[in-house]
């Protein structure tokens, strides 16, 4: 009965020294296009095939954003605590200090200043490979200790969103944030300082409902979700059907809660045409 047994092994070459394209070298976008990764990171990681943004971090928009990416980061040790002693699948200080192990983040925002265009600003870019980009007590906080800097120094404001919301885990701490950086921004525009939000792919929840929608001038990524509820939720919740493309930044562009979509490639360019039109300064 020996027939079908092998008695001998087969193949036995691991299958990543077999491959004639090493792994990592492409990338595939939702639609199906294959991009070289080399090629997309020259891209500022943006689908030469169908203009896909792919979801990027501080770091890269910092590189994008700033002078020869320049910059001095503020707050950047500041860390979350757990007060409510919070557990759900696991307790969330070990959930914190896993996440800050695998990011090499501190939270799920940073915080920096520096030239764009050969004048300073103020930037705060939002992380979601930080328990996804949730809004805690630091967020709030490095957020508004951003906009004193601002406010102290007269420099122009930009906020880059990229959320899913409140972070559960703390509860009504982080709902507060909503209220404090709505407060923020308010002495912001009273010291007549421009302030420029970029949403990107996906800002929803607490962050849509504060920060996130206050600009003096609101853009986004082409293609970016946005909203503030989930669509399935929004349906259960009316009843209805949602229109196509409902919560893409395009739909809102039409609907009027968006100014701008700017592709990445434009995002420096733009972002300080806007400041420059604000402030009535010679364009740069």
């Amino acid at each position: 009965m020996a027939w079908f047994k092998r008695k001998e092994k087969g193949i036995t070459t691991p299958t990543e020294d077999k491959m004639d394209i090493p792994k990592g070298l492409w990338y595939k976008s939702p639609t199906g296009k294959i991009i070289d990764a080399d090629e997309l990171a020259r891209n500022l990681f943006v689908s030469p095939e169908d203009g896909f943004h792919v979801r990027i971090g501080s770091s890269a928009y910092f590189q994008i954003l700033f002078d020869n990416n320049e910059f001095v980061e503020l707050d950047k040790n500041m860390t979350s605590k757990d007060p409510l002693h919070f557990v759900d699948t696991k307790k969330y200080a070990d959930r914190l200090k896993d996440v800050m192990e695998k990011t090499k983040l501190k939270d799920a925002v940073r915080t920096a200043v520096g030239k764009s265009k050969g004048k300073e600003l103020v930037i705060c870019c939002m992380d979601f490979a930080f328990i996804g980009g949730s809004m805690g007590a630091v967020v709030g906080e490095k957020i508004a200790r951003g906009i004193d800097h601002a406010i102290k120094n007269q420099l122009p404001f930009v906020m880059i969103s990229k959320s899913g919301g409140a972070r559960m885990m703390e509860a009504a701490y982080s709902l507060m944030q909503l209220v404090k950086t709505s407060v923020k921004l308010a002495q912001l525009a009273e010291a007549k300082l421009p302030y420029i939000s970029l949403c990107t792919d996906p800002t929803t929840g607490g962050t849509t409902a504060s920060y996130a929608m206050l600009g003096d001038i609101n853009i986004s990524e082409p293609g970016a979700l946005i909203g503030f509820a989930g669509p399935r939720v929004v349906r259960d919740t009316t009843g209805k059907d949602l229109p196509e493309g409902f919560q893409t930044a395009e739909f809102l562009l039409e609907h009027g809660f968006l100014d701008f979509i700017t592709p990445r490639k434009e995002l420096k360019d733009k972002i300080n045409l806007y400041i420059d039109l604000i402030q009535n300064n010679e364009i740069r």
